[in-house]
């Protein structure tokens, strides 16, 4: 096959999946509960780097629009509000509210691919410290939910 043949069928393809509609739809659910924040600063610093996937208020970036990036981003998002959906509480049944202090801990949470594209997600060590503080203020530490 030549270039012109190669070029060709890439270009074909990268438009032709743009009809694939996984990804697509950036309608939020409904807002069914949120939490008892214990600050102001909690629900900031949460807003700022874990409600884009974490809560049914999600704010969707241009790229969201694009496949393949679309699939991921849907993806993402889909799991994230499986784990954990602060706009789902008491109505959810697997909400895993009292991981999210040591997700963030951990390192885990926000994920690498998000942080890339969101800098104003990226925590300073005293932001991260008081998020940590404040998640488990809101919902509890993990090991109270072992002790029960």
């Amino acid at each position: 096959m030549n270039f012109k043949a190669i070029s060709a069928a890439v270009i074909l393809s990268a438009v032709a999946i743009q009809f694939i509609p996984y990804g697509k739809d950036h309608t939020n659910p409904p807002v069914v509960s949120e939490p008892q924040w214990d600050s102001a600063r909690t629900k900031e610093l949460f807003n700022r780097a874990c409600a884009d996937c974490h809560s049914n208020e999600t704010k969707y970036p241009w790229y969201s629009n694009i496949a393949p990036v679309s699939w991921l981003v849907a993806h993402d998002i889909e799991e994230g509000r499986e784990k954990l959906n602060v706009s789902m509480l008491g109505v959810q049944p697997k909400n895993k509210v009292r991981d999210a202090a040591e997700e963030v801990e951990e390192g885990e949470m926000p994920i690498p691919p998000y942080l890339i594209t969101h800098p104003e997600a990226r925590l300073s060590d005293a932001e991260k410290k008081e998020l940590i503080d404040g998640l488990e203020k809101t919902f509890g530490k993990e090991e109270e939910k072992e002790e029960k």
